[in-house]
Formats: C-alpha cells, structure tokens, sequence
C-alpha cells in the first residue's frame, strides 16, 4: 500500500488511500471479463438432403463409371443423374464390401467447372477406390515407332 508523505507528528491522515479501491476495481473488471461468454463467427446453413438415386440407376458390386457429358450430364453406369443423387450413390458404394472400384472418365468436351465439382463430391465421399479412366485417347501418342511421336503437332 501507498503512504503518504504527510506530517509524522502522530496525527490522523486526511488523504483516501485508493490503493485498495483500485485494486478490487482491477479484479472485478477482469472477473467480468473472464466471464464474458467467446463469441463465435459460426453461419448456420440448411443443407439439402441429397435425393434418393432414381430406382432404375444400378450401382454395381465391382466397378461403377462415372461420365461427365459435354451438355453438363453425369453419367452413372450410362444413366443420368444429379449432383445430390450422386452423392446418395456414392455414399451407398461405401456400404458394400469390398468398395467397388470407381472409374472416372470425363468427356474431352465437358466443361471445367462440372468435372471439378464431381470431382470435389467424389474426394468428399471418402471413396478409396478410385481411378481415371479412357486418358488414352488424348495422349496423342503413336504406338508406331516410324510415326511420329506426336500427332497434329504439324
């Protein structure tokens, strides 16, 4: 605590000692701010369910293909689906055991942005068994050797 610098003659200081005051304003100030409950940044969103697959898609127990159509269609063994049915379709694959092998072709037409986001639904469904297939067909290489080794580079 402070002292004061007053007289030393015995006789009672006039002054408030405010050093306690103080104090116990400092620990109720950071009680309340202890208590001050954490705001959160969290934005709550509905999502949608994703829709049942059409009962006349067939997910296969070996291998399932999946096409992406130059017009925006997704291909599921040859029939079209959605981007919610997709994902139903994904998700049942999981169940069976072993997990059929998922091939995944795009079309050389399809547009960018609806590969990607197969491609981003397929990666969040968790499927492990998966590759690209028919990326052959756009090598370009001749398996002859007297050919050149790339065609249409004229």
């Amino acid at each position: 605590m402070a002292m004061s610098g007053g007289k030393d003659d015995g006789e009672p200081m006039m002054e408030m000692n405010t050093t306690p005051l103080i104090d116990v304003m400092l620990v109720l100030l950071i009680m309340f701010i202890i208590t001050i409950p954490v705001a959160t940044h969290a934005v709550n969103i509905d999502l949608p369910n994703p829709a049942a697959p059409p009962p006349d898609v067939v997910i296969k127990r070996d291998k399932n293909k999946v096409v992406v159509m130059p017009n925006n269609d997704i291909l599921w063994n040859g029939s079209s689906v959605t981007v919610n049915q997709l994902t139903s379709l994904l998700q049942s694959t999981l169940a069976i055991k072993p997990e059929p092998e998922l091939q995944f072709q795009p079309d050389a037409q399809a547009p960018y942005d609806t590969t990607l986001e197969v491609l981003n639904i397929i990666k969040g469904s968790g499927v492990t068994a998966f590759g690209f297939v028919g990326n052959e067909q756009y090598a370009g290489f001749s398996k002859d050797p007297k050919e050149p080794a790339l065609q249409g580079l004229d």
